[in-house]
């Protein structure tokens, strides 16, 4: 018979891996359902929650506190009253009704056997309001609640009894009806305040976090306004000095090093387009009038003019590219190695054996820096061909040590250059008028060689500048002997 009232199968297997997947798809769509709502909702739900949770706990305490307090008080008062008639029974002093003021207190004296020896105006003479266990309990000193209508009082009693001599107990009640409705009351009113308190809360909470977000709300309007905008485009700081005034002040900051970037990166490009139309016109000028009158082009000259022109545009794509890499690398080599100084400034100077001017090599002993070993030959290379390019007679690379610093000097004997421009040769794409220029037909470079040394230097942690060699100029490197700074790797 046992076997045929088994649970049912629905009922007695355990939940299964479909339960599991009901479960977790209902966590998903909360989660997918919170992840949805907005940064003040999310704001908003959180601190309402937060408050709600405190606002019940302390409603339920207080509720609770304020009770117990009634209870007992009232408990106090039947105690108090059953001691002193307890006193009038030790005395042998008790009458018969016994006295009670203002009829607060219902009382009953029970005799050794349980029956009722004496009682108040209006108590039950008859039927004990405890017998048996409940008047064991209640001679603990612990109150108890009764209902009083089978006894002929109203409502409900909390009822005490106490021992006197003799064994004869004190039993004393109180109407517990009025303290019952004011804890009704309380519990009333906490279910309607609270929830009234809570959403009250709930639209403070909106309103002070939307105030709080408004300035984020401006934030992305302006960057919505400024998205397709030329020239100076700034986001509106707010007046606060809050974390939102901060990151108002840190995007327009990016947004000046973004315009100046942009701007750089316009006049790069226009710089480049220029240098490279004047060698692709010259070609295709040369080109064009070969084959309209090949008959009298000097093909070999013309070979020999082009060819000029395209190692020109070679030259100028491979500055181009060093620039862009480095710029990519935000300006960091791709080594960290220790380097001969004076090892690279010979092997340079030896490749410009068969130079228009002498060049030579000056120095007390060998000079270690670290670092790109083939960025610094490039340093080297660019320096050279410059002070070969302009030099009346000579051309001097000397290598030394100052202190923590090594230092290479590239010194020529050609025209000087005026205190002004000692800066702004350094510009990409800057060329001198007059000051170095040489006679006409010398070859001339793009204005990148200067710009790439400092490019290079910098990221080895040092410093380039040029300075009077009376005559001439010297262009002087200062890099840190030690460890170079921190390279990409």
């Amino acid at each position: 018979m046992a076997a045929d009232r088994a649970i049912p199968p629905a009922a007695a297997d355990p939940p299964g891996p479909g339960r599991g997947r009901g479960a977790a798809g209902r966590r998903s769509r909360l989660a997918g359902w919170w992840q949805r709502r907005g940064l003040r909702a999310r704001l908003t739900i959180t601190a309402t929650a937060g408050v709600a949770a405190a606002i019940v706990c302390g409603v339920w305490l207080g509720v609770h506190a304020l009770a117990g307090s009634l209870v007992t008080g009232l408990d106090g008062t039947a105690i108090q009253g059953a001691k002193g008639v307890a006193a009038l029974a030790n005395a042998n002093r008790l009458p018969d009704p016994v006295p009670v003021a203002g009829g607060t207190v219902t009382v009953q004296v029970l005799g050794p056997g349980g029956k009722i020896v004496a009682a108040s105006p209006g108590a039950d003479r008859l039927v004990p309001l405890l017998s048996g266990r409940a008047l064991a309990t209640a001679r603990t000193g612990r109150a108890r609640s009764l209902n009083g209508e089978p006894y002929g009082l109203p409502g409900l009693l909390r009822v005490v009894a106490v021992p006197a001599r003799g064994g004869q107990v004190v039993i004393a009640a109180v109407a517990f009806t009025q303290v019952a409705g004011s804890i009704r009351m309380l519990w009333h009113a906490a279910l309607i305040g609270t929830p009234v308190l809570i959403a009250f809360l709930a639209g403070v909470n909106w309103l002070v976090i939307g105030g709080a977000l408004r300035p984020i709300t401006e934030l992305r309007t302006g960057a919505q306004e400024i998205s397709g905008t030329l020239g100076r485009r700034r986001l509106p700081v707010p007046q606060t000095t809050d974390e939102v005034h901060s990151l108002a002040v840190t995007l327009n900051d990016m947004l000046t090093r973004l315009e100046a970037a942009e701007e750089h990166q316009r006049a790069f490009v226009s710089d480049t387009a220029h240098e490279l139309r004047s060698p692709l016109a010259s070609i295709r000028a040369q080109l064009e009038v070969a084959i309209d009158h090949p008959d009298r082009v000097d093909w070999g000259q013309t070979a020999r003019d082009v060819l000029a022109d395209t190692l020109r545009l070679a030259k100028l794509a491979e500055d181009l590219l060093v620039l862009a890499r480095l710029d990519e690398r935000a300006g960091q080599l791709t080594a960290d190695r220790p380097a001969d100084l004076s090892g690279l400034a010979r092997d340079a100077a030896a490749r410009y054996a068969g130079a228009r001017v002498p060049v030579t090599l000056a120095g007390a002993g060998p000079v270690t820096t670290c670092g790109d070993a083939d960025g610094l030959a490039r340093v080297l290379v660019n320096l050279i061909d410059n002070a070969v390019r302009y030099a009346k007679s000579r051309v001097t690379v000397t290598t030394s040590c100052d202190g923590g610093h090594a230092l290479l000097a590239v010194a020529d004997d050609g025209p000087g250059i005026p205190d002004a421009d000692t800066e702004r040769v350094f510009a990409r794409f800057t060329r001198l008028d007059d000051a170095r220029g040489r006679e006409e037909g010398s070859e001339s470079g793009a204005g990148l060689g200067l710009a790439i040394v400092r490019a290079i230097v910098a990221a080895h942690g040092g410093a380039v500048w040029l300075e009077d060699a009376s005559p001439g100029v010297r262009a002087v490197v200062q890099l840190p002997t030690g460890s170079a700074n921190a390279l990409g790797s």
